[in-house]
C-alpha cells in the first residue's frame, strides 16, 4: 500500500510531532508527506494539494462533513482500495478554513471524525493512528478491540 498525506501546515509542536512519527514507523505502509505551509488562498490551497497527489490515487478527504467510519469500515476501505485501485490512496487536509470546492469535487470519498471541529494538525496525528490501527486489523493484530 502507498499513501500520500497532502497538508497545509507543518506540525511544529514538539508533542504532535513525536506522536505523528511514532505512528509514521509503526506502519508498514510506504507514506509520502507533502506538507505546504502558509495561507494561500483557497483556490491556491486547492491547487496545490491536488498537484501534489500521484495519478492514479483514491483520493480521500478529511473534512467535518464527511461520512463518519468505524474503525473496522475505514480498514475495510484500505482493502478495497488495495485490491481496486492498485494499493494508492492519497489523504488531503486542508487549513483552517477547510477545503475548496475545487479539492472536494475530486474526492473519491470524504471522511470526518465526527461531528466536533478538530484542530487541522491534530487531526493529521489522528488519521496517522487510524492507519495504523486499519493495518493492524488488517493483519488480524489484537491491537484493535471492540
Amino acid at each position: 500500500m502507498h499513501l500520500t498525506l497532502s497538508v497545509i501546515g507543518k506540525l511544529k509542536d514538539p508533542a504532535l510531532k513525536a506522536l505523528y512519527q511514532d505512528y509514521l514507523k509503526r506502519l508498514d505502509w510506504k507514506l509520502t508527506l507533502h506538507e505546504f505551509e502558509g495561507k494561500p488562498h483557497p483556490r491556491q490551497e486547492g491547487g496545490l494539494l491536488l498537484n501534489s497527489l500521484p495519478h492514479p490515487t483514491f483520493l480521500i478527504i478529511l473534512d467535518e462533513k464527511g461520512e463518519n467510519l468505524k474503525s473496522e469500515e475505514f480498514a475495510s476501505l484500505l482493502q478495497t482500495i488495495q485490491l481496486h485501485h492498485q494499493g494508492k490512496a492519497s489523504f488531503v487536509i486542508g487549513g483552517a478554513d477547510g477545503l475548496s470546492d475545487e479539492v472536494k469535487e475530486k474526492a473519491n470519498k470524504s471522511i470526518a471524525f465526527g461531528r466536533m471541529t478538530w484542530p487541522h494538525l491534530l487531526v493529521r496525528v489522528m488519521l496517522m493512528e487510524q492507519l495504523y490501527r486499519a493495518q493492524q486489523i488488517l493483519k488480524g493484530h489484537p491491537y484493535h478491540r471492540e
